[in-house]
């Protein structure tokens, strides 16, 4: 079955890292000058979760020394191509020995620590509310690929295909989905890095939804300075986008803002920059240049003299202005008092997942569910329903 198996990803697969490899080739819009050099930027510590690695074993977030255990790949077969993107190829397959149907994501051969820090971030998370559940890994040494098998849902849909057709109903649903996967994460001290529409699957006629793709995630330790260049351009937060390293776990919420914005009001994406300058840009037209001023200033952040002058001086805008007739039946005061908390420019001034899963925006399906929090843990993974 080995053979085969080389033989039915050969084509997409060769093609997949030709193309990727150019791509990497061209000079990324992250490099554009956004800082000043010579600031100093004052670090900052989560507010919430901030301490939970402490309190775990140095072999559950060391992963540069991690050797992670391998499937024999004679266990599994390909069905056809289902996706791909910047760093991977997507296939369904077969599981032989079971006769299940598996998700297999081929890695483009990358950085070995950045493939062991996804492998033991996934392993981490195994059985985690709403997270895509990692079954096994396979290493394909003639091809220097790494795949990781994933279970499948009973219906795999882009979530993205689906999320601005939503009932008002199912919309709280799934957003109260997300912050439970949200949630968890964070409170096993790991960011996810790149929350967005496509990093979600969904299965409606159940009622399931995972997140998906942690290639970008990594541990958070308090006060320590991360890369700038995770998430997708649309859904970014501003801490990205004036190169402040000591971010946290706030920079998920701020994803999920951006999507909870384009469900709420159709709009997608809410916030669309051209490049990470105009993004920002984007940004204070709705949320006001005094905020941003505020926020460099607080923690010490310079921005380059011509970043300064393309923001110009903008007004906050008021959400209402978003509001139109074909949205408002999907708008309240309690949802717009969610988004204000998930959108804010200041990251320690952000709703944390935990705090936003008892929000008064989700009451009714909290109600509906019947699981409101109260002293109820969610961080229980073996009583979680996963895939």
């Amino acid at each position: 079955m080995g053979s085969y198996f080389y033989h039915a990803i050969n084509m997409d697969y060769t093609d997949f890292v030709t193309e990727t490899s150019r791509k990497s080739s061209a000079v990324p819009e992250e490099n554009h000058e956004i800082s000043d050099s010579r600031s100093n930027p004052i670090k900052t510590v989560s507010r919430v979760y901030s301490d939970v690695l402490s309190t775990k074993p140095k072999n559950f977030y060391e992963y540069e020394n991690f050797v992670p255990k391998y499937d024999d790949i004679d266990n599994y077969s390909l069905i056809k191509k289902i996706g791909s993107g910047k760093y991977s190829v997507v296939f369904e397959g077969l599981h032989e020995p079971k006769g299940e149907r598996v998700v297999l994501k081929m890695l483009k051969p990358v950085k070995k620590k950045k493939v062991k820090r996804e492998i033991k971030i996934l392993e981490c998370l195994r059985g985690g509310v709403n997270i895509v559940n990692l079954l096994a890994v396979v290493e394909i040494p003639a091809m220097d690929l790494t795949a990781l098998v994933f279970g499948q849902l009973v219906v795999n849909e882009d979530f993205k295909n689906i999320y601005l057709k939503l009932s008002e109903e199912d919309t709280r649903f799934y957003l109260h989905e997300i912050l439970k996967a949200l949630d968890y994460c964070h409170s096993n001290g790991i960011m996810h890095r790149d929350v967005k529409p496509h990093n979600l699957i969904v299965d409606q006629e159940n009622r399931k939804i995972r997140l998906i793709d942690w290639g970008l995630a990594d541990f958070y330790h308090p006060g320590q300075e991360y890369n700038v260049r995770v998430a997708s351009r649309y859904f970014k937060g501003p801490e990205l986008l004036v190169d402040y390293g000591y971010y946290d776990y706030s920079l998920d919420i701020w994803g999920f803002g951006c999507v909870l914005a384009s469900m709420m009001f159709r709009k997608e994406p809410f916030f669309h920059g051209n490049d990470n300058h105009d993004q920002l840009l984007r940004i204070v037209k709705v949320l006001g240049t005094s905020e941003l001023n505020s926020y460099l200033k607080k923690y010490n952040i310079q921005l380059v003299t011509a970043l300064q002058h393309l923001l110009g001086y903008h007004t906050r805008k008021s959400w209402q202005r978003f509001v139109n007739t074909e949205n408002e039946y999907l708008v309240d005061s309690n949802g717009l008092d969610l988004l204000e908390n998930c959108l804010k420019i200041d990251h320690m001034e952000r709703i944390s997942a935990k705090e936003a899963l008892k929000h008064k925006y989700f009451a009714k399906v909290r109600k509906r569910s019947g699981c409101e929090l109260g002293n109820q843990s969610l961080h229980v993974a073996a009583s979680c329903d996963n895939a």
